[in-house]
């Protein structure tokens, strides 16, 4: 157990007893006393309200609650690299999004777990094109929310350029690009678009519910096995196809 999983176990522990020995929480902890008396000193010197001495026994005193907000320490890492993810591939908004979040987080967390989240070594690897693959991330985000079709201009792989109005259904990320999910009522089926290549991106006030079927499950179930990764999506034939390109 990791030394913050553990500081947080121990406050846990206290919590849920009126008194405990250092004895009692080595064993509940799988450590020694003497670990168990040094990590009391470091909560409570982060502020931590815990009465005792070692050798006699402690307890929480009464009233004190742990954030609205608790991690452990693989949490912490796990949304660490998710919002550098995000800040790295998701457009502006959902970049400032992302640190806002964290900065609520590392806000809220005790002092340990703070180290844990500012001293994570996990990072998203950027590149010049990043911001780009993104597109118009705000609005295709807002327009899938509220199940309002759009109208876009489209530019193939090969040069060709369409107008498309579609009913956005899913953003699906592939570690290096994104792919819009839709209903393209031109082509009257399934497609997927490419957001950065997609432009003039307009909101309609055309909306749909999914009364129809038209959904984003149904979308998934267009594809072989159900997988829906890049290999697997097939080609439509008029380049605006089921498979991202």
């Amino acid at each position: 157990m990791r030394r913050a999983d553990r500081l947080f176990r121990l406050v846990q522990v206290l919590r849920c007893k009126r008194f405990a020995t250092g004895a009692q929480l080595a064993a509940e902890l799988g450590v020694s006393k003497r670990t168990v008396y040094r990590d009391i000193r470091d909560l409570e010197a982060s502020g931590i309200p815990i009465r005792g001495e070692a050798g006699v026994g402690y307890q929480m005193q009464g009233g004190f609650e742990l954030p609205p907000l608790t991690f452990n320490a693989d949490e912490i890492e796990a949304l660490v690299l998710g919002a550098r993810i995000v800040q790295t591939w998701g457009g502006d908004e959902l970049a400032r999004a992302a640190a806002g979040a964290m900065t609520k987080v590392e806000a809220v967390l005790p002092e340990p777990l703070r180290r844990v989240l500012l001293n994570t070594a996990l990072f998203a690897a950027s590149r010049p094109s990043a911001a780009a693959m993104a597109g118009d991330m705000g609005t295709l985000r807002r327009a899938i929310s509220e199940h309002r079709r759009i109208r876009f201009r489209y530019t193939r792989g090969d040069g060709g350029e369409s107008s498309r109005t579609v009913r956005p259904l899913g953003l699906y990320f592939w570690g290096t690009k994104w792919t819009l999910a839709t209903w393209c009522e031109l082509r009257n089926d399934y497609r997927s678009f490419r957001p950065d290549r997609m432009s003039s991106v307009e909101p309609l006030d055309a909306v749909f519910d999914g009364s129809d079927g038209i959904t984003l499950a149904a979308f998934l179930a267009q594809i072989d096995d159900g997988d829906p990764s890049p290999g697997s999506w097939h080609a439509a034939g008029d380049g605006s196809s089921r498979r991202d390109h």
